[in-house]
C-alpha cells in the first residue's frame, strides 16, 4: 500500500504529466498536490469538485443506478482526468485529478496507470 506522497510521485512519472491531486470532493478539500506547472493544481482540484457533484446530481435525477469511474476534460493543450476512487469505508468521497500535456500523453495509458495508483492507495 502507497501513502498519499507516494502514490502522487508516481502518478507524475505518467508520461505528459503535469499534475496530480488527491481530493475529497464533498468539500473540496485537497488532501495531497504535487506538480502543476503554472497551474495551480489546488483551485483546479476545487474546482472540479463541482463537475463531479454535478453529474452525480444528474446521474440521480435519471434514476440510473450507474457510478462514475472518470470524467474527461479536453482542452486544446491539457487532458483533465478526474478518476473517482471506490470508496473503502462509509461517507468516503476522494477523487483523483491530473493534468496531462496532450502531446505527450497516452490517455489510455494514463487512465490505466491512475486505477493502478488508486488500488494501492492508502489513505
Amino acid at each position: 500500500m502507497a501513502s498519499i506522497d507516494i502514490a502522487l510521485k508516481e502518478a507524475m512519472t505518467i508520461d505528459g504529466a503535469i499534475g496530480v491531486a488527491l481530493v475529497d470532493y464533498t468539500s473540496g478539500l485537497t488532501l495531497g498536490v504535487i506538480g502543476g506547472g503554472g497551474l495551480d493544481m489546488t483551485v483546479a482540484a476545487a474546482g472540479n469538485t463541482d463537475v463531479v457533484r454535478a453529474k452525480l446530481r444528474t446521474l440521480e435525477m435519471l434514476g440510473l443506478p450507474d457510478g462514475i469511474e472518470d470524467l474527461l476534460i479536453t482542452l486544446d493543450t491539457q487532458y483533465h482526468l478526474i478518476r473517482l476512487m471506490q470508496p473503502r469505508r462509509p461517507g468516503e468521497a476522494l477523487l483523483l485529478y491530473m493534468a496531462l500535456d496532450r502531446s505527450r500523453a497516452n490517455l489510455g495509458l494514463a487512465r490505466h496507470r491512475l486505477r493502478r495508483i488508486e488500488a494501492e492507495l492508502e489513505i
